[in-house]
């Protein structure tokens, strides 16, 4: 009987110390996740849940167990001595396991009400039960649709900047910010073609599904948002990923375009391996490749991988290679240097205004300008197109907290050197889902009916779906649940029981 009592005792015990520091780990967690990502939506933990996490940034993993383990591991050890030392005083022993167990629920209570809150969870489960047709309604399908190149094609440079907006410009450039922080990037978009929605410079939206990395990059080379009705790491273990869609890879693979993608960090991460290998089999050069090819020295590691000024040299290298071959290119870069929290500080990096993602950023886009003005002296530039669009909005917790709420942020965009005029570039409404079709524009291809996927060529005089609908009502459609879209996604194939 004692034996029993002992083990029940102990079972109890470790049961309360238990759950006092998952409750403890959760409520971290919980401002952990909102003062690092600032904007993240729900769908994106979702995406990330789903798709392989190989290639995150070990910083943010070591600050995750910085912010949310000692804490935990502090309160157990003394609710541990505190029923030790109670272990024979029954009502006292009831009173901490009360106690212990009351507070563990109070703070996961606390936790869960927080990130519903704060992610609109609610929002997100109620339309989830809804079939929305808008994708079905408005979806332009690219195998099904005429596009003409012309007889010379035209190279590609596409990059991904990294959460970069205009807002980052300064006010009387139609920014949110007294200092202008990528004063080359706005001289760039001031000299060359920028769509905006205002008529100062301004930007486009990144709709539902294209708000971080991944979703950014698929939305802009697919015409679609990114949502992943699947279960587990599925991405990473299927021979084919959304085979139906048609991106902007497979139509220049089909042309007989080389493709790479160049990234200072892991390309399984988000899933972006499988996504640009699958559509247009891409070549991909990422952190693991710059390794075991000697572009950095063995066993480098900063930030996600290695940083800009690297990835700059780099694409220089590969430029001055791939354009020798004589056959049409895509060169595709995403920088690194920019994401959040606070950025990448360099060794080029200046302490100018005393905040360091500024600086980072003041430093990114003097390093974007350098590296056009290598391509623009380049023999190919004549017949190369070159397009840098951020990514998507930056996360960071507290970069844009003295933004007027009344302002509209929007993702920074450049076309430099277009084979084509746009009709009008000011006071436009748009997602990053129209580059898509307005990137293949700006090579000197014509498009039947000016759309492909969800997007619309903003070199014509076609309204966006944006102009048509609006973008609050865009979103709502594309968070609800599309038998359409899940269309896509019917040839990934999960393991029953796993």
């Amino acid at each position: 009987m004692k034996i029993i009592k002992a083990v029940v005792l102990m079972s109890v015990s470790a049961l309360v110390i238990l759950l006092s520091g998952v409750g403890v780990v959760l409520f971290n967690a919980s401002r952990w996740v909102m003062d690092t990502w600032g904007l993240i939506t729900f769908d994106e933990i979702i995406f990330h849940l789903k798709v392989p996490m190989e290639g995150t940034n070990t910083d943010m993993i070591f600050d995750f167990i910085n912010q949310c383990l000692p804490a935990a591991v502090l309160v157990m050890l003394l609710e541990m001595a505190i029923l030790i030392a109670f272990r024979k005083r029954k009502k006292k022993y009831a009173i901490v396991c009360i106690a212990g167990l009351v507070g563990a629920a109070a703070l996961t209570i606390s936790a869960a009400n927080y990130l519903w809150v704060n992610l609109d969870i609610g929002t997100y489960l109620k339309t989830q039960g809804k079939d929305s047709t808008f994708i079905q309604d408005n979806y332009v399908d690219a195998k099904n649709t005429e596009i003409v190149f012309p007889e010379q094609k035209r190279n590609l440079i596409y990059i991904f900047l990294e959460s970069t907006e205009a807002t980052f410009m300064g006010k009387e450039d139609g920014g949110a910010f007294d200092q202008n922080v990528i004063p080359e990037l706005t001289e760039i978009a001031r000299n060359n073609i920028s769509f905006s929605n205002s008529d100062l410079l301004g930007g486009g939206h990144a709709a539902f599904g294209a708000t971080w990395t991944m979703g950014g990059m698929f939305a802009q080379t697919s015409g679609l948002p990114l949502k992943l009705p699947i279960d587990g790491n599925a991405m990473s273990d299927q021979e084919v990923f959304m085979p139906a869609v048609t991106s902007i890879g497979d139509i220049l693979k089909e042309q007989g375009y080389r493709q790479e993608l160049l990234l200072g960090s892991d390309a399984v991460f988000g899933g972006r391996k499988n996504y640009f290998e699958q559509h247009g089999d891409y070549e991909m050069l990422d952190y693991y490749w710059a390794s075991e090819n000697g572009k950095i020295p063995p066993d480098y590691r900063v930030w996600w991988g290695y940083e800009d000024q690297k990835l700059f040299s780099i694409a220089k290298e590969r430029l001055t290679e791939i354009s020798a071959a004589g056959e049409p290119f895509n060169f595709t870069m995403l920088t690194v240097d920019t994401h959040f929290e606070d950025g990448y500080y360099c060794e080029q990096c200046q302490p100018i205004t005393g905040n360091q993602y500024a600086d980072v950023y003041l430093c990114s886009s003097h390093q974007l300008q350098e590296f056009i003005s290598w391509i623009q002296q380049q023999s190919f530039y004549p017949n190369t197109t070159i397009v840098l669009v951020g990514d998507h909005l930056t996360m960071d917790s507290d970069f844009c907290s003295n933004v007027d709420p009344s302002y509209e942020r929007t993702v920074y965009n450049a076309f430099i050197n277009s084979a084509v005029m746009p009709v009008q570039t000011k006071n436009r409404q748009f997602t990053t889902m129209d580059m898509f079709p307005s990137t293949l524009a700006s090579m000197g291809v014509s498009i039947q009916g000016e759309r492909l996927g969800l997007g619309t060529n903003l070199f014509s005089a076609e309204p966006t779906l944006a102009e048509q609908y609006g973008i609050e009502i865009i979103d709502e459609e594309l968070v609800k649940e599309s038998k359409f879209f899940n269309n896509f996604v019917s040839d990934i194939e999960v393991e029953k029981g796993e």
